[in-house]
């Protein structure tokens, strides 16, 4: 599922294919738990996106300056 954030940090709009459901993604959204246990199978930079739109390159590029 294709799923479209903006950058917390850069305020740019990023888009990033993940294997979710649209169900999970609005349990997440409206509260329902606690998005490692919505997302059990995404890697820690793929929660991150969903919750801040943070790229993981931008992340990385963040962190060295």
């Amino acid at each position: 599922m294709k799923v479209y954030r903006r950058s917390f940090l850069t305020g740019k709009p990023h888009t990033l294919d993940l294997p979710i459901t649209e169900k999970q993604l609005e349990a997440y959204e409206n509260g329902y738990g606690l998005i490692q246990d919505i997302f059990p199978d995404l890697t820690p930079e793929q929660r991150e996106f969903i919750r801040s739109g943070i790229t993981e390159e931008e992340f990385n590029r963040s962190s060295l300056t």
